[in-house]
């Protein structure tokens, strides 16, 4: 086949213990999926299903890297999330066979330009601006589920320069893992190299030029992150 200019490279993360890589076809995010951080963000955690939006593949980053301020926003904020890989696609996947489609788990930070996202609300518009742009899913490498003992218990934290900002566990996710692959395969045909960034604990919050954020799942590999 021939191409009126040569084709990006496919986007990829990595998966700890190995050099093989994974391929990102999409990435799909929930939306207000811990209690606490729907009310932080003024919705019912009691009431509201899960909803979902898109980040392009090649919006993944890997741990370590050092990521430009974003362009056009003056409030750019952190959000630590479970990041949940799929490696066997299907539509209407049943709640009690989800885990057979889940290659691995990662730790990923969901990077919000606030301020964009607030206008795309307030206009009751998309939130791509907000969410959607360059380098705004660093994900750290991935580990093969059948190495992971008990995600549902672990602890998932984040720190900028140090400092806790986030802080809970996977068990507090409005909507289990399970649930989310079930909701979310009824509305898109899930497919191998397909991300799923699971929602964020409360505790969201700005971050600036020169700030070291890190991120931490229990028996994951850890994220870290610099703003240039």
């Amino acid at each position: 086949m021939e191409y009126v200019f040569e084709p990006s490279q496919i986007p990829t993360v990595a998966v700890k213990g190995t050099s093989k890589r994974f391929p990102v076809r999409r990435i799909f995010c929930v939306g207000r999926n811990y209690a606490e951080h729907t009310r932080e963000m003024g919705g019912d955690p009691d009431r509201e299903p899960p909803f979902f939006f898109t980040k392009p593949a090649d919006a993944v980053v890997d741990s370590g890297a050092k990521i430009p301020f974003p362009q056009a926003t003056n409030s750019l904020h952190h959000e630590m999330e479970l990041v949940v890989a799929i490696s066997k696609g299907g539509v209407n996947i049943a709640q009690e066979t989800a885990s057979d489609h889940i290659f691995g788990y990662g730790a990923g930070i969901d990077l919000t330009r606030r301020d964009l996202q607030q206008i795309a609300k307030d206009k009751r518009r998309p939130w791509d601006s907000g969410k959607a742009f360059d380098q705004s899913a660093p994900c750290a490498a991935l580990t093969i589920a059948t190495e992971v003992s008990d995600i549902t218990n672990s602890k998932i934290w984040l720190t900028v320069n140090g400092e806790t900002r986030q802080s809970a566990t996977i068990a507090d996710l409005i909507w289990s893992i399970e649930e989310v692959i079930a909701f979310l395969s009824a509305e898109f045909a899930l497919k191998p190299g397909d991300l799923i960034y699971t929602g964020t604990p409360a505790g969201v919050g700005a971050i600036q030029s020169g700030d070291k954020i890190e991120g931490c799942i229990e028996g994951l590999t850890p994220i870290a992150i610099t703003l240039k």
